[in-house]
């Protein structure tokens, strides 16, 4: 934590993001505070290999990481100038177990999803959603009370899914704007994300970077009517 830019880069660390330095809120960290061992974190599902994502994968060094393939190829060859800012290989450089998919199962709510993630249970699947990065996934849970849908970074501002006409917030669209793989993608899932809420107004959809959406938050919007309901 003395220097962030070592693993952040100074663009990130000291220019347009910089994060909260606050070791409290490590995920390894968080896992002691609830009385957990981090060597018994065996298995992390990641949404994406973007350098705000995967800082704290050394960690957990003896966890499977689970991802979409096309997400794993596009950090490993950090083909375009966009790639090799975002995909950051110091942050993997202990040499993780990655584990990677692209053949869909069972529809999961209409999306492809990928099922038997492997060494993990069922009720844990991962649902692409392309456009931020090229292998950008949701990652879906079955809790027995109900289903969460962690979104990542397939939008930032609730207002892009959570009612009937798109809004987002110009600082927050414009870095999307910039930060966007696939343009026509994003745009695509989000307008599936949107009718996936108000349809299912029971499953909790969040994203990566609104902590305010997190279930159980008494700020969480949510649509309570099918698009095209009259009000």
């Amino acid at each position: 934590y003395a220097d962030i830019s070592s693993r952040l880069g100074k663009e990130f660390a000291y220019g347009y993001a910089r994060p909260r330095v606050d070791p409290a809120l490590a995920a390894v960290n968080q896992v002691r505070a609830m009385g957990l061992d981090p060597a018994d974190v065996r298995n992390i599902v990641l949404t994406h290999m973007d350098l705000d994502h995967v800082g704290g994968l050394s960690d957990f060094p003896r966890a499977k990481v689970h991802l979409h393939r096309l997400e794993h190829r596009a950090a490993m060859e950090r083909a375009t100038f966009r790639a090799k800012k975002r995909y950051r290989p110091l942050m993997w450089a202990h040499d993780p177990h990655f584990v990677t998919y692209d053949e869909p199962g069972e529809p999961w709510f209409g999306f492809e999803a990928v099922r038997s993630l492997e060494g993990l249970p069922p009720e844990i699947l991962l649902v692409p959603l392309f456009g931020h990065t090229h292998g950008h996934s949701g990652v879906a849970v079955d809790t027995g009370n109900g289903w969460l849908l962690h979104a990542g970074d397939a939008y930032f501002d609730p207002r892009e899914i959570k009612q009937e006409k798109r809004r987002c917030a110009p600082k927050v669209a414009l870095f999307q704007k910039i930060v966007t793989t696939d343009r026509k993608q994003r745009f695509h899932n989000q307008t599936r994300l949107r009718h996936l809420a108000a349809d299912h107004p029971e499953i909790d959809i969040f994203c990566a970077h609104n902590p305010h959406e997190y279930p159980g938050n008494p700020l969480q919007p949510r649509v309570t009517r099918p698009l095209g309901a009259q009000s």
